[in-house]
């Protein structure tokens, strides 16, 4: 029981293939793109997946690679602060262990934990999945069949392994009723350096950040409007100038940006939430198995979590997978139900509805300088209330295949 193949080379899946790999198991990384996705939105990260980074050898890189954010201001469409708050705030609630990074620089830096060590595949996704008594037969788009001992799908909200083991996204995700979008340009000025602006109007909102290589990071965050996206990346590009070219602020300057982009992310803001997160040799760790959107802040966090105790458990049942995949469910289960409470919670501040919401969400967020309301409001959703086994997993050193 020693054959691992996981799909997805976001955070879940390289982190899981590392642990899996300190437990002697024999991982291998099946990724549907070409080569490691770059760009995207930047993350706050923090807690237990902090801490697992620590014990990967990674703090020091993912220090480097991240931004240390001083404030984060709220502006009116004439750019003046209205409200905000110091990043002393998280300081204080996380004791200093905390970072804002790009998601793709994370995935990046796990991979690389693992090169050397891993197998991995690019530019191919599993097709088909056929369960045997002793073996998982997996069918690729591109490469030829293989068998594995177990599968797990580390592909993400719109996981393709979730799909053919547990059928369609329809029956799991539920929708919070906003949708992102998200672009990187090059040259934007003006440049605040370390400060998160966010400028709103009911039901939208839109937030700049400063990255290096004289990069400017966009965020988009708007109620949804149409049972579907717009497909194309014109026409979400069109989309979004229709939705904001009459809001002030830097948003002309900004929709002009866009129209030069190469590239754009745009997804719906939604949660995974499943009775169970395996099937026989099969199973699911990180947004596959219960993404709790990217408003909520930890889902990066928590897929490291989960791919911690995932394999751990793995390593513990000496082979009775199934035994390992119930107790990962009874360990995480209430733990991710209570982080995805907090983040249905939190969705609406990004883009309150309505003029009197934006009033209030500016009222408390300036209310955050008072001593302790801050910890009182967020310390809930921001401090980590579960403590995992810690396994005894060893961590692995880089090396090269021979």
């Amino acid at each position: 029981m020693r054959t691992v193949l996981i799909s997805g080379a976001g955070i879940a899946g390289p982190a899981l293939a590392y642990w899996l790999k300190a437990a002697d198991f024999e991982p291998t990384l099946v990724e549907r793109a070409p080569a490691l996705r770059q760009g995207g939105y930047v993350i706050d990260f923090w807690g237990l997946g902090y801490d697992l980074a620590e014990r990967m050898g990674l703090l020091g890189e993912i220090n480097r690679a991240g931004y240390h954010m001083r404030e984060m201001r709220i502006v009116d469409r004439a750019g003046q602060s209205v409200a905000g708050f110091g990043a002393e705030i998280f300081s204080e609630l996380t004791a200093g262990r905390y970072v804002t990074l790009q998601r793709s620089d994370l995935s990046r830096l796990l991979f690389e934990r693992t090169r050397g060590q891993v197998e991995s595949i690019f530019d191919d996704t599993i097709a088909a999945l056929d369960e045997q008594t002793n073996c998982v037969r997996v069918q690729f788009e591109r490469g030829r069949g293989r068998q594995f001992d177990l599968v797990i799908g580390a592909d993400g909200l719109h996981s393709r392994t979730r799909a053919l083991v547990f059928g369609p996204q329809s029956r799991f995700e539920k929708h919070l009723g906003y949708d992102v979008a998200a672009f990187e340009a090059r040259g934007y000025r003006p440049r605040d350096e370390d400060i998160y602006l966010m400028y709103g109007r009911p039901g939208r909102m839109l937030g700049r950040f400063t990255l290096r290589d004289d990069r400017t990071l966009f965020l988009f965050v708007f109620l949804s409007t149409r049972e579907e996206l717009p497909a194309t990346t014109d026409a979400r590009k069109a989309f979004l100038a229709d939705l904001y070219r009459h809001d002030g602020w830097e948003c002309c300057q900004i929709l002009a940006a866009l129209e030069q982009a190469e590239s754009l992310y745009f997804d719906s803001v939604s949660q995974i939430r499943m009775q169970h997160w395996s099937r026989g040799r099969i199973a699911l760790v990180g947004d596959a198995a219960f993404c709790v959107s990217l408003l909520a802040g930890q889902g990066s966090a928590l897929a490291m979590i989960s791919a911690y105790v995932l394999a751990g458990e793995l390593a513990s049942a000496h082979g009775q997978y199934q035994l390992a995949f119930r107790r990962y469910e009874t360990l995480l289960r209430s733990y991710i139900k209570a982080k995805q409470r907090g983040a249905e919670r939190f969705a609406g501040a990004f883009a309150p509805k309505t003029e009197f919401g934006l009033r209030f969400r500016n009222l408390v967020v300036k209310a955050f300088a008072l001593p302790g309301l801050a910890r009182l409001v967020i310390g809930r959703d921001i401090v980590d209330s579960i403590q995992i086994p810690q396994y005894g997993l060893p961590s692995i050193s880089r090396g090269t295949i021979v």
